[in-house]
């Protein structure tokens, strides 16, 4: 894994579109794929902005996003595709067939786990992944321990993660989902490249073990050090603990 060091969560934040950009524009087909929540909040921000204010084109890209709650319709604003639909998709030049969201409604989950698998590999496969990582360890809502070989399924939710989560549900934690339809580890391992944001000193410790601990599926996030492009970009705070990646052989850079 390649680490990229900013100074504050803003850049970070900036560092990780531009990145993303730069691919777009080498790729204007690009298969890109996206996580949500808080930390891509300003990721998405700034690509509105480039494709606003320096054209940044989107016109023919795909997406597919990592994860969605189970039983919320598309139009519930806890909903990963109102959250898409409102930060990035509806303010850049995306087109709904462009977009692709695992169906939290389907009345049969394993089988629209299957057919969101079935559209990834009809694209190509991934490009290009974004990822978060949550305090559980988990990438997508691949909770501990995950399986490194799984593939899109339903997951159950940890209360911790429900909790952290409950802003978006009025911090009612009960209103939280307690499913998740998500890309399994091995779907995220396939994507040609991954890029991991992780900003906040609430991460750091967590970090530190994805980054030089064991490979284990009680910290989910590990397996990514077994992807061949694989670049982590974080803030000083997430790396309180960073001395021990440099431990674990990673390369650093600074922005």
């Amino acid at each position: 894994m390649h680490l990229l060091r900013t100074p504050r969560e803003a850049q970070a934040a900036v560092l990780a579109a531009e990145i993303i950009a730069r691919e777009l524009v080498l790729n204007p087909r690009l298969v890109l794929g996206l996580a949500t929540g808080r930390t891509m909040e300003p990721v998405y921000a700034h690509l509105v902005h480039l494709h606003r204010v320096n054209g940044l084109d989107f016109s023919r890209c795909r997406t597919f996003n990592l994860d969605e709650y189970a039983g919320l319709p598309p139009s519930h604003p806890g909903s990963y595709h109102h959250y898409m639909a409102e930060r990035l998709f509806r303010p850049v030049n995306l087109l709904p067939e462009q977009v692709a969201l695992p169906d939290g409604m389907a009345p049969d989950l394993p089988a629209e786990c299957r057919r969101y698998e079935a559209l990834i590999e009809q694209a190509g496969g991934i490009d290009f992944l974004l990822l978060g990582l949550g305090q559980t360890g988990h990438i997508g809502f691949n909770e501990p321990p995950a399986a490194f070989d799984s593939r899109t399924h339903a997951a159950r939710l940890l209360p911790l993660t429900r909790k952290h989560n409950a802003d978006q549900f009025g911090d009612n934690v009960h209103a939280v989902p307690a499913t998740a339809l998500t890309m399994g580890i091995g779907t995220i391992l396939d994507a040609r490249r991954c890029l991991l944001l992780v900003t906040g000193a609430k991460k750091a410790a967590i970090l530190a073990q994805v980054l030089a601990g064991p490979v284990t599926p009680q910290v989910p996030g590990s397996a990514l050090q077994r992807h061949p492009d694989c670049q982590v970009v974080v803030d000083e705070a997430a790396m309180l603990h960073g001395h021990q990646a440099c431990d674990a052989g990673a390369s650093f850079g600074k922005w």
